[in-house]
């Protein structure tokens, strides 16, 4: 299921050359990622009250092309692998204006109860389960 997320870029987030400070790029694929949720009905605070978090394991950002302030980017995250314990997303980051590809990343999670031991979301809850394995890509 596609889902684009628009991010327009602020002065403030340049560095001195004017361009987006490359440690930016990771908030925008956690933002990107919690409007996703939200979009599919699984937003982060509906996970919580069930009792499970998802923290990022690891990120993978290759720099392509740069932007500005008053730029706006589009990413689209996309679920390439989920097992009901682990999930990895990776995201197309475009500028709008130009198409031109900004990043590639991509971001690996698990899924964990609230002492963050880890879970099998199957087991767990099968209805956020179903919910994510539907979001996977073939």
């Amino acid at each position: 299921m596609e889902f684009e997320y628009k991010r327009k870029m602020n002065y403030y987030e340049t560095d001195r050359m004017g361009i987006i400070h490359h440690s930016n790029y990771i908030r925008f694929l956690e933002e990107a990622r919690c409007a996703w949720m939200e979009k599919f009905n699984l937003p982060m605070q509906k996970l919580e009250e069930n009792g499970i978090t998802i923290p990022t394991l690891e990120v993978n950002c290759k720099y392509k092309h740069h932007v500005t302030s008053g730029d706006i980017i589009t990413i689209k995250p996309i679920v390439t692998e989920f097992n009901g314990v682990r999930m990895t997303l990776t995201y197309d980051v475009r500028e709008e204006k130009t198409g031109n590809t900004v990043i590639q990343a991509y971001t690996k999670h698990c899924f964990t109860n609230r002492e963050l031991r880890p879970i099998n979301l199957r087991k767990h809850n099968i209805e956020f389960f179903n919910k994510f394995q539907s979001l996977l890509e073939n």
